[in-house]
């Protein structure tokens, strides 16, 4: 045992030994003291796991449950770590709650040689986790995978759905920027090594610090917290393979396109859009197109990137409460 060790270990045992005879004998002439446990604030984010298809979902919630329901659905490559400060913005009106799915953040990661990734799979799954936290309808947040996962969601149960937030998530090909190339004409045409190697370079450290950073008017509000968090994640076990399949996948969501826009045609679901402009994803164009199935959404063209709510939380924190109160709440 090296010095440190030996200190170490006298120290812990030195600890225990002091513990035990103040819990035993307080000194006398005194009273013992019984530590204080404070109370829970219905506000403060809460942390916790449910098994869903045998897969442990985590999760992050805030909120009195008797409030509204909102529901944050996350985008690549991230996690409900997306939703950090968002969470505690909206907690005293809403009752919050941002899973990850399944391969994500603290969520299982089953290996993709036995487990097929897809975005109908994430959707089923996290359908059901709705349903077990009692989320029978709910207002929808959804940013990038956030949207592909709560279309399918809210078209299989339309009734579930009281209201809509879209922060950058395409439903119209228009949206796509040419950085998409390398996935319509390439990977998607003949998925294989040669095609998957120029998108590996989205997942690594730098490919996802560029993607935070990318068209943000205020960089320096951005924690590094954000990109280091999700490259940690990306760095475990099949990170890489899962992320690549759900990249093949993704040309599911453009073929349902069409689909998803006879929804917003028919249902018409009160819907607030916050656009950044400069995502290198999506197009300004992405966001402008809700406009003509959903001509009386609010709009919101933001300054900002892909991940807009790391650098303008106030500003979109601020409109969903109001867009809520004049919009969605019910009148007395």
């Amino acid at each position: 045992m090296t010095i440190s060790s030996r200190l170490f270990a006298a120290l812990f045992a030195g600890a225990i030994s002091t513990t035990n005879l103040v819990a035993i004998a307080p000194a006398r002439g005194t009273t013992a003291i019984t530590p204080t446990t404070t109370a829970v604030a219905a506000t403060q984010v809460k942390y916790g796991t449910i098994n869903v298809d045998e897969l442990n979902i985590a999760y992050r919630e805030a909120g009195d449950p008797k409030n509204p329901k909102l529901v944050l659905l996350h985008g690549w490559p991230s996690s409900s770590h997306q939703y950090r400060d968002l969470i505690v913005a909206l907690a005293p009106r809403f009752h919050v709650i941002a899973p990850d799915y399944q391969g994500f953040g603290n969520s299982d990661r089953p290996d993709p040689a036995t487990y097929h990734y897809s975005f109908e799979a994430i959707s089923v799954t996290m359908e059901k986790f709705l349903a077990a936290k009692g989320f029978d309808h709910y207002g929808l947040f959804m940013q990038d995978y956030g949207g592909p996962v709560g279309f399918r969601i809210i078209g299989r149960n339309p009734r579930a759905l009281d209201w809509m937030i879209i922060q950058n998530t395409n439903a119209y090909e228009s949206g796509l920027t040419p950085a998409w190339d390398a996935f319509r004409k390439a990977l998607w045409v003949n998925r294989s090594a040669e095609t998957e190697a120029p998108l590996a370079a989205f997942n690594t450290h730098d490919g996802i610090k560029g993607v935070y950073l990318a068209g943000a008017a205020h960089p320096e509000l951005i924690s590094q917290d954000a990109w280091e968090s999700d490259d940690g994640f990306m760095r475990k076990p099949n990170g890489l393979r899962l992320n690549l399949d759900l990249f093949y996948d993704y040309r599911t969501n453009v073929e349902l396109y069409p689909q998803w826009q006879k929804f917003l045609r028919d249902h018409q679901p009160k819907t607030l859009i916050f656009w950044g402009e400069h995502d290198p994803f999506f197009t300004p164009e992405g966001g402008e197109s809700y406009l003509m199935d959903l001509p009386k959404a609010e709009m919101h063209r933001l300054n900002a990137g892909h991940f807009a709510t790391e650098d303008n939380l106030p500003y979109i924190a601020d409109h969903i409460v109001t867009f809520y109160d004049k919009n969605v709440k019910p009148r007395k």
